[in-house]
């Protein structure tokens, strides 16, 4: 892992919250919208959406006024004591403890630590501190919006998700004892999901230097905030031009913050990220089937819900992927099940590509059920193929059966093996590949950049 430090954080001021934080944190700003953040407002006008959240639909890029503003709001709340920061540099030991949608009788406790990491490009580390991947792909819109947001504010509100292999739990260990040592210092629950976040200060120097030594040399892996990391290193970079020389090393926009945790964490928990295919014409599962036949097997699946569709997926065959038509004649089942012919059925298409890449099931939806059979079978010239992306089974009913929809598609989620094994390929997923769940809280601690 690249060298990591602790923070001097800005957090909520212990005084006016008594350690709850509930109504001051949100969930990242990128899966808000207008009403969300309405909602976390009227708990609390101070809720940190009012400066993660500045310009709405996310991912879009807002006047400069808008940022300018997010900027005050952050200064003006740390001058009047809403927001502090803290004298003594720390690690924080972080615990979620949950209940994942579809099990609602199992509850999980998930631990990570929040620390700031160096920042270093992509990929290896010549120094030997470990790696940085990504596993997803970015786009410039959500970028640009972070950095006004960044240069506004000076600060970075929301930490990036990092795993890590950690096969000898030595992390794990040093994460259990912290936690079971005393009571959290802060605690919040979030409405929508119903997520427990709690937080122990480490800002004693024998902790700090235990994880320190214990995380040097591991690769990290970014689970979710690749715009964030990217839009740090722009900025590390854009403060180095405009003072024209390199940052001292203890700059903190030298470093980003994260919250780290093991791959062997029992709590990290890859949900499905599902598809929805619409723009097409002439689509049914028949002509989809006769179409698709050099490359899929099409099986009608006679249960009545998505629910057992999606539950039959691991016992068929390689690459299963669950099939919804509702726009289906009458007599036509509207429910399938599509295998491969091929176990390796990208290989032809993408040889350059890593099998671990070519064996992802939403690269097989991208490159070969829309590329090659749905694009140049049912969509007019000149037209293309719409995509959705739900992540339950619920979503994925409505959005299949909404107007310009004709195809909802289930997926099964990746593994924690395949993640890591494309990262390490220097290979990209697809975008929506993965939703690990539950998100990180923004607001719990603040990484300030000045």
């Amino acid at each position: 892992m690249p060298l990591i430090r602790p923070i001097q954080a800005v957090c909520y001021d212990p005084s006016h919250t008594a350690g709850d934080l509930s109504r001051l944190i949100a969930p990242p700003y990128d899966v808000l919208d207008q009403a969300a953040k309405d909602r976390l407002l009227q708990l609390d006008p101070h809720n940190i959406v009012a400066i993660d959240l500045p310009h709405l639909p996310p991912k879009t890029v807002g006047p400069d006024g808008v940022y300018e503003q997010a900027g005050r709001t952050y200064r003006n709340w740390l001058q009047s004591g809403i927001l502090a920061r803290r004298r003594q540099p720390a690690l924080f030991a972080y615990q979620q403890t949950f209940t994942p949608p579809g099990s609602p009788n199992r509850t999980f406790k998930r631990r990570g630590l929040f620390a700031a990491v160096s920042l270093q490009p992509f990929g290896h580390n010549p120094q030997g501190h470990g790696a940085i991947h990504p596993h997803e792909q970015t786009f410039s819109a959500p970028k640009e919006d972070r950095m006004k947001l960044t240069r506004a504010v000076r600060a970075q509100l929301s930490p990036i998700f990092g795993m890590f292999n950690n096969p000898t739990a030595g992390v794990a260990a040093l994460l259990n004892r912290a936690i079971g040592a005393r009571p959290a210092d802060a605690h919040a629950t979030t409405a929508d999901d119903r997520v427990l976040h709690e937080l122990w200060t480490l800002d004693d120097p024998a902790s700090i230097a235990e994880f320190t030594a214990a995380l040097h040399g591991l690769d990290t892996y970014i689970a979710d905030g690749h715009h964030r990391y990217t839009t740090a290193l722009n900025y590390q970079q854009a403060l180095t031009r405009d003072r024209g020389s390199p940052l001292p090393p203890d700059h903190p926009a030298n470093f980003c913050l994260f919250v780290l945790i093991p791959m062997q964490d029992p709590g990290l928990i890859v949900l499905p990220t599902h598809r929805v295919l619409g723009g097409m014409q002439g689509f049914s599962l028949d002509r989809f089937s006769q179409a698709a036949k050099d490359w899929l097997r099409v099986t009608p699946f006679h249960g009545e819900h998505l629910e057992q569709l999606e539950a039959a997926l691991p016992d068929h065959g390689p690459h299963a992927l669950g099939l919804y038509a509702p726009s289906a004649p009458p007599t036509t089942p509207s429910l399938a099940i599509a295998t491969t012919l091929h176990q390796d059925p990208l290989a032809s298409l993408h040889p350059q590509s890593s099998p671990a890449w070519r064996s992802l099931d939403v690269a097989i939806v991208q490159h070969l059920i829309v590329e090659r059979v749905c694009q140049p079978r049912f969509c007019p010239a000149g037209g293309s193929v719409q995509w959705k992306f739900p992540h339950t089974l619920a979503e994925l009913k409505r959005d299949t059966e909404s107007p310009g929809y004709q195809l909802g598609i289930v997926v099964q989620p990746p593994t924690l093996e395949a993640i890591r094994k494309v990262s390490q390929a220097g290979e990209l997923m697809p975008q929506k590949s993965t939703f690990f769940y539950p998100k990180l809280a923004t607001g719990l601690v603040i990484h300030p950049l000045e």
